[in-house]
């Protein structure tokens, strides 16, 4: 078996019936949903707490997904802070007949856990070791400066 590291997490859900907007994809909301709850279970396995949803930032909808069709959220912790973590998640879209995957989401969900009163809580630290982590990582600073988040 695969396993994956602590900062990641991988879910797959059928897109059905129940999901759909008015022109037959499925809708938004649905979506944004279970992109909340990716990214707390995401958070919530690294720091090992409870973790309250900060900001979603960038959530670009890059196509329509369809009834009947594998949706995987593939989430990872892009940079940790005191408190909060960003969480990066990519969602691909497949028919189960087909062989094409579609990329059909991307956003950046700011996350920060929590203690048992609902306080800000520290987290583990993470220190990027590899050039794809570190760009991740460069990439997460440069959108926290860019809405004036502090270096918590």
């Amino acid at each position: 078996m695969n396993e994956l590291r602590p900062r990641e997490l991988k879910m797959t859900v059928l897109a059905t019936p129940d999901m759909v907007n008015f022109s037959g994809n499925i809708h938004g909301g649905s979506v944004l949903k279970l992109l909340d709850q990716v990214a707390y279970s995401c958070a919530a396995q690294y720091s090992k707490e409870y973790c309250v949803t900060l900001a979603v930032e960038r959530v670009v909808f890059r196509g329509p997904i369809h009834v009947g069709e594998l949706v995987s959220f593939l989430a990872l912790v892009n940079y940790v802070g005191r408190t909060s973590m960003e969480i990066g998640i990519k969602v691909i879209a497949q028919a189960p007949r087909e062989d094409s995957v579609r990329h059909v989401v991307s956003c950046f969900f700011t996350m920060v856990a929590v203690d048992e009163n609902r306080r800000p809580t520290q987290i583990e630290p993470f220190t990027p070791s590899t050039p794809e982590e570190r760009r991740r990582w460069q990439a997460a600073e440069g959108r926290r400066q860019k809405t004036g988040k502090r270096n918590d």
